[in-house]
């Protein structure tokens, strides 16, 4: 079985933002404008996503 993956869009620049949220967005494998990262989908994810959600789009 196939572990559950979310698709994650930075569209949002971490320019004048706090250095944590720019940290977050690393963390997640972002860091370009328009970039795409397929992460596995649970807890720990979601709470990054929470932090920059202003800055991130997510599909299922």
């Amino acid at each position: 079985m196939a572990a559950k993956t979310i698709k994650i869009t930075q569209v949002g620049s971490s320019i004048g933002r706090e250095k944590s949220q720019g940290a977050t967005l690393k963390g997640l494998g972002l860091g370009k404008m328009n970039k795409t990262v397929e992460v596995l989908d649970n807890d720990a994810t979601w709470g990054m996503i929470r932090k920059v959600n202003h800055l991130v789009r997510v599909e299922k």
